[in-house]
């Protein structure tokens, strides 16, 4: 074949202290843009393939056994393999391991995750939600650090009702779990400027770009009918500011599919006669995309298999092979900040995207699960590696990224002006966790009485598990404040730095993952740092400080200043080191701290950057990050520690 040349990627290769282990040695066709054969759309076929991507190939496009086992209401549960097959649809099946009793079956229940690209959420959409959640929940909405929602609490036989609701109220479960594209993220910022509502449309882009075309979910949750709702998210794709009518949509819609079809002849349509894009096994693990503006790093952006970065000149710049998840003791898991691969304009963007994921479907490993994400791939070829083999689907060359300016991090919260007249307001949320608190907020009574009383209003869900209110007018400043005061909702200036910064996932008693607490014991830890801050004379210092329950990384702590991560039923590994603009990675410093005496392992931390760092200004994470760990290791040995010990009342 003129022009080209084999080459193999070695079964292993050694790269950031890391070995990766590729599923089984593959080979691809790399050469001079311009000569290549057509990329071969099944590569993928060459490897071996594990029990869930067999699993996946056998379902019939996501319908089997998920269609017998929910039509089974004498059994609280479903199968293994339905329990796989039903992220798909935006859904996990968990267990609540408090309200097991011996010898019954587990407390089985499920948890809907909703799609809601860039974390917009019209006013009707929520009260709906929230009629759904008091009526088959648990009372409660959980806002999640992709800024989706997520109800808890569903019993089997009330799973289809609910699902069905969600999409007669316009919004949708299909793409909120899965081994596809998940929910994409945006800034939280509504502003009405040239970059932002570019941000805006390509975020709506993506999402629909990789939707599934299986038509297992209207037959499965909406008995094949066609729905009459209009999905709110699809009016930016062609910059309009009202809702589509739905001839508007059905046209947004087949603009879209021609996108997404639209097939260069270079491996990236499959010949899978209903998935395109995906194929008939989907991708080999979960797939995430953010979208945001240069210098706005909002939205974590660096944790993502794609970020897309608007530039202000009018190009993008794309990056690749993000991701957090990892595994306790197995090197060849590790958290990964993602490359700049590329600069790209509105002609090649989307060439490029649909080419990233050709690459994850065919060369990601089936084999090991837990190497499975995008980032194993970019570590173990190295970006530049990477570049080529996205070139050959693309069919053209990638030119360089642009420099892009500085980053900087912001939640948006407290008041801000819109631009277009209006006004937003950020709220912070602790934990995500929407629900009228007996001895806090009453946080689902607030914005039931705020959407009645501000009928144009709608929310979006921030990347920090908080809100921002939009479309709020001038003359309504004064009532939404004293709408906040009657519920006991805080403003921005009335929240410790610490709180505000923080984030938690759920953790117990629902996730089946978590070892530990995180949510529920977010606040005293949160509490307990700051009495212990405040005795070092710290009082006036923040810190950016995440926990999780488990390794698998879903409140980002890998990114975050100071991490507690769950490594046992009272202990953390603890991770320092993540930047204050999200741009780098932490280090593990320490594992098995006790909760208990967790003031032991922090104090040597905090007393040294307070006497030691280069500025009055230099934040916690990049002063552990410039000193390394043997230098605190070191300085912990022989400190003393003078600060009480938290007593748990």
């Amino acid at each position: 074949m003129r022009g080209s040349w084999w080459w193999c990627v070695a079964a292993a290769q050694v790269g950031a202290g890391f070995v990766v282990q590729p599923a089984a040695p593959w080979r691809s066709r790399l050469g001079v843009i311009g000569e290549l054969p057509e990329v071969e759309a099944s590569l993928e076929k060459r490897q071996g393939r594990d029990k869930i991507n067999e699993m996946k190939s056998n379902s019939e496009y996501l319908r089997h056994p998920l269609t017998e086992d929910l039509a089974d209401l004498e059994t609280l549960s479903i199968s293994h393999d339905s329990y796989n097959l039903l992220k798909f649809h935006g859904s996990y099946q968990q267990d609540d391991r408090e309200k097991r009793k011996k010898g019954a079956e587990k407390a089985w229940q499920f948890m809907l995750r909703l799609k809601v690209p860039g974390g917009e959420c019209p006013g009707p959409l929520y009260l709906a939600l929230d009629e759904l959640c008091e009526a088959y929940g648990q009372q409660d909405l959980r806002m999640t650090t992709r800024q989706a929602f997520q109800i808890h609490g569903i019993s089997k036989k009330n799973l289809k009702h609910v699902i069905k609701s969600i999409m007669d109220a316009g919004s949708t479960t299909i793409g909120g779990c899965g081994d596809i594209n998940r929910n994409v993220m945006l800034p939280p910022a509504p502003l009405e400027t040239e970059a932002y509502a570019r941000a805006r449309k390509w975020a709506a882009v993506c999402a629909e770009l990789f939707v599934p075309q299986t038509e297992a979910f209207s037959e499965i949750w909406c008995d094949g009918e066609k729905l009459a709702s209009v999905q709110y998210w699809k009016r930016h794709i062609v910059d309009e500011t009202a809702m589509l009518t739905k001839a508007r949509e059905l046209e947004v819609d087949a603009k879209m599919q021609e996108m997404m079809r639209s097939d260069n002849g270079r491996g990236i349509i499959t010949k899978a006669p209903v998935e395109p894009l995906y194929g008939d096994t989907y991708l080999p693990r979960k797939f995430k995309i953010g979208v945001t503006v240069e210098g706005d790093n909002s939205i974590d952006v660096y944790i993502n298999d794609i970020g897309v970065v608007v530039l202000e000149d009018g190009g993008f710049n794309v990056l690749v092979g993000g991701g957090l998840g990892r595994t306790h003791g197995k090197e060849t898991t590790f958290a990964r900040a993602a490359d700049e691969l590329c600069r790209c304009d509105e002609t090649t963007l989307p060439t490029v995207l649909k080419a990233i994921v050709a690459v994850q479907r065919d060369h990601g490993n089936r084999e090991v699960r837990a190497n499975a994400r995008l980032k194993y791939l970019v570590h173990t070829l190295g970006v530049d590696a990477f570049r080529k083999l996205v070139e050959a689907y693309a069919g053209f060359q990638l030119p360089p990224p642009a420099p892009m300016k500085p980053w900087k991090y912001s939640d948006w919260m407290g008041w801000h002006e819109t631009g277009d007249g209006t006004r937003f307001l950020g709220i912070n949320v602790e934990q995500g966790r929407l629900r009228d608190f007996d001895d806090g907020p009453k946080l689902r009574s607030f914005l039931r009485a705020v959407f009645d009383a501000c009928p144009e209003a709608a929310m979006i869900l921030s990347p920090t598990q908080s809100m921002v209110i939009r479309n709020i007018k001038p003359d309504q400043t004064e009532l939404v404040e004293s709408l906040m005061a009657a519920h006991g909702v805080k403003h921005v200036e009335e929240i410790d730095p610490i709180v505000r910064l923080g984030m938690a996932c759920p953790a117990l008693p629902l996730c089946g993952l978590a070892v530990t607490e995180a949510e529920r014991y977010m606040p005293t830890m949160l509490a307990r740092i700051r009495t212990l801050l405040d005795h070092l004379g710290l009082d006036a210092e923040e810190i950016m400080v995440r926990m999780t329950g488990c390794p698998n990384g879903c409140a980002r702590p890998y990114m975050a200043e100071l991490a507690f991560v769950g490594d046992g039923k009272n202990s953390y590994q603890l991770y320092l080191g993540g930047s204050p603009v999200l741009t780098r990675v932490g280090f593990p410093y320490k594992d098995r701290c006790k909760v208990a005496t967790i003031e032991h392992d922090l104090e040597p931390l905090f007393a040294m950057w307070r006497d030691t760092r280069a500025t009055p200004s230099e934040a916690f994470g990049d002063f552990v990050a410039r000193t390394g760990k043997p230098a605190l290791d070191d300085f912990a040995a022989t400190y003393k520690c003078t600060a009480p010990i938290y007593a748990a009342a």
